[in-house]
């Protein structure tokens, strides 16, 4: 057996002949085999963006309640660790491995992806673990992600737009069927998506869940200074702004209310943990705003509806003279359509190839940028992200931004940058 979390995690990737294979059936077969059994109230959450906003709100409210909650949420940034935390703190990597050995003894002939296998691990983890409630988020899609054998007691879909359509279907319809099957017969369903598609309407009603719909079973309001959520039978005011900054923060938040709502028997949460753990959630990634001159803020939107996000929250952060924008995505992701939704935003495209076989190179980001800017910005390309950062903080003045998106893998390369900057200087 491996003796590192490294090796094992390099085994596990070479088990299965693709990288991503929908379906339940392998992974429910060793399940069944491990005796896995989650005997807390667990809350699912899919949806195409806003997933990891809303898990971080659930799993900070209800530690403020005094909740020990176990949370898995992919993909990681820097660390594989990041992936799995209870109480708040990332697993250990001697956890991961005793459970990769359980998982591996399990599977016998059964092949696993990565995802499957990691996913089994982890919830075998957390049915050791003695805790109190569980937050996971939907891998890919919902009805044949590996998380969907799990049971959930609520579960939330956030938002519906088109991403991974190779998996889940050309159209949103096609996209919200899939998500839907995360939903259960006779327990609470959440979606936060103001408009959601008629297929996942028509999934929730024919399997009799309990669907509560934004605007019409829970909303919220919200001045400059404070927020109110009102729900089917409860209402909370006086609310301060999630600590995670975006204009599409408060639509999560009534959602994680909403779900929060239909377990309150369960898990009673006051006032006073709302307050608290809406002001003290962390998310590395999701519009980052560093301190310091230029101001960099860091993004993993990668489609185009997180990018129209992004593009208002641009927005709303006010003057500056020249934006940069170190850029990268995978080559299964629609480049052209993130592209356009942030327009004339971008001054300078600092764009280079992202790692590992999904990753697309840097001249054919830079072509699909210079097509769709029609050459009204610069355009740079380098060897690395690292390279690409380092570009452009040679470029921009104090007063200027530099904005890093476009994957996850992005973000996780400039942040690695930018740690070594120090070292790199001491030096």
């Amino acid at each position: 057996m491996e003796s590192s979390l490294t090796a094992w995690l390099w085994r596990i990737e070479r088990l299965h002949v693709k990288s991503i294979d929908l379906g339940l059936d392998r992974v429910r077969a060793v399940a069944e085999r491990l005796g896995l059994k989650l005997d807390v109230p667990t809350i699912v959450v899919g949806g195409t963006n806003g997933k990891g906003s809303t898990c971080a709100m659930l799993d900070s409210i209800l530690r403020a309640a005094g909740y020990r909650v176990g949370l898995y949420t992919s993909p990681h940034l820097l660390h594989f660790n990041e992936r799995c935390r209870i109480d708040g703190v990332d697993a250990a990597d001697a956890d991961f491995i005793e459970q990769f050995e359980a998982v591996e003894a399990a599977r016998g002939s059964t092949s696993l992806t990565y995802f499957e296998f990691t996913t089994l691990a982890i919830l075998r983890l957390f049915s050791r673990a003695r805790l109190d409630a569980l937050v996971l988020e939907v891998g890919l899609g919902g009805r044949l992600d590996a998380v969907n054998i799990v049971d959930a007691d609520v579960a939330v879909v956030t938002s519906v737009d088109l991403d991974h359509m190779d998996y889940l279907g050309p159209t949103r319809e096609d996209i919200g069927y899939e998500k839907a099957h995360i939903y259960r017969a006779g327990r609470p369903a959440i979606c936060s998506d103001p408009a959601p598609p008629i297929s996942l309407l028509g999934h929730a009603a024919s399997i009799g869940a309990d669907l509560r719909r934004f605007g019409r079973d829970f909303n919220y309001q919200g001045d400059r200074q404070q927020w109110a959520y009102a729900g089917r039978r409860v209402r909370r005011s006086g609310l301060p702004y999630p600590a995670l900054r975006g204009a599409n923060q408060l639509l999560n938040a009534s959602g994680v209310l909403a779900a929060l709502e239909a377990l309150a028997e369960r898990l009673p949460v006051s006032q006073q943990a709302v307050r608290q753990g809406l002001l003290t959630v962390e998310l590395p990634g999701r519009f980052q705003v560093l301190p310091g001159r230029p101001a960099v803020i860091l993004d993993v939107a990668h489609n185009p509806h997180a990018a129209a996000v992004l593009a208002e929250n641009l927005d709303n952060m006010g003057f500056y003279p020249s934006t940069h924008a170190v850029f990268g995505m995978l080559r299964d992701k629609d480049i052209d359509g993130v592209i356009a939704k942030l327009g004339n935003r971008v001054d300078h495209w600092h764009v280079a190839p992202t790692p590992g076989a999904r990753g697309c190179d840097a001249a054919t980001v830079a072509a699909l940028v210079r097509a769709r800017t029609g050459g009204s910005c610069a355009i740079s390309e380098y060897p690395n992200l690292a390279a690409a950062f380092e570009g452009a903080r040679e470029r921009a003045g104090a007063d200027d931004r530099i904005l890093a998106f476009g994957s996850f893998l992005t973000v996780a390369e400039v942040m690695r940058a930018i740690r070594a900057r120090p070292a790199a200087a001491a030096a």
